[in-house]
């Protein structure tokens, strides 16, 4: 894809050890929202992390991406401890990641090409990043960005005009224009319609593969993710319940790690 980033970089390893967050729990007193979770990814791997709302699954990825320190345990990013660099040690690594929230945060009155384009920031001095806010210097990469996504042609249109789905994947888009080394995707399909979000997780692996960026995306959707990926870490209540090969994933494990009830208990309460 001409005008985007160089393919053949290499991916960045990230490494969870023990790691333990507990937040304030509505009715007073703490709850654990991961427990003693471990996780390594190699460089260039692709895993998604699968499971039911409030599983972990958002602290899991914003963990990994350094915007958020977990309460103990450890974080390796390429191999360093992230909480122990110094905030200039923590900014250089973060240049290294692209982490994409469920909800993209692009302001509504923007244009859609200047949303694109902020991928490139982290790589761009002060003065170069803040001109390019408001005169947006190549506008042809932003647009190779968006061709994929089939939205080349609203590259100028403003934000507030496009579709949730859209929007989503604007800031997908913008992961082919940032210089990162691994890709941390929230729920990328949560607004895409099954078609849409067919296609769209099938180009973002393709192209993880061509560059060698390490992917690491959260899903809902298990048919997908058993087809897209060949690694799938189940997340419940905080705690890893499953961490293998997709290919060797079987019914049953599905079913308990989103606590439905197993096809043949079904049948066997209905001919009881």
């Amino acid at each position: 894809m001409p005008g985007l980033a160089a393919g053949g970089c290499a991916g960045l390893s990230l490494d969870l050890g023990a790691i333990e967050l507990a937040r304030n729990a509505d009715g007073g007193g703490r709850r654990d929202v991961l427990s003693l979770l471990n996780l390594s990814v190699a460089p260039g791997e692709q895993i998604a992390i699968v499971g039911a709302s409030g599983a972990g699954k958002t602290s899991l990825l914003q963990i990994a991406a350094g915007a958020l320190q977990p309460d103990s345990g450890t974080v390796r990013l390429g191999g360093e401890a992230f909480w122990q660099l110094t905030p200039q040690g923590r900014q250089r690594v973060r240049r290294t990641l692209f982490l994409a929230p469920q909800v993209p945060p692009l302001p509504p009155r923007q244009r859609v090409v200047t949303a694109v384009l902020a991928a490139r920031l982290p790589s761009l001095g002060f003065w170069r990043g803040l001109s390019s806010l408001f005169m947006p210097a190549d506008a042809a990469a932003a647009q190779a960005a968006l061709e994929p996504f089939g939205l080349a042609e609203r590259l100028f249109d403003r934000v507030d005009r496009l579709s949730g789905g859209e929007r989503q994947r604007v800031g997908l888009a913008r992961a082919l224009l940032a210089p990162a080394r691994i890709w941390l995707l929230d729920e990328p399909l949560a607004a895409l319609d099954p078609v849409h979000g067919e296609q769209v997780l099938g180009l973002l692996c393709s192209e993880a593969r061509r560059r060698g960026v390490t992917l690491v995306v959260s899903l809902h959707q298990a048919e997908l993710a058993r087809r897209h990926f060949p690694r799938i870490l189940g997340l419940r209540a905080g705690r890893v319940a499953f961490d293998q090969g997709s290919a060797s994933l079987d019914d049953a494990q599905w079913h308990a790690l989103y606590d439905l009830p197993r096809p043949d208990a079904s049948r066997a309460q209905g001919s009881a």
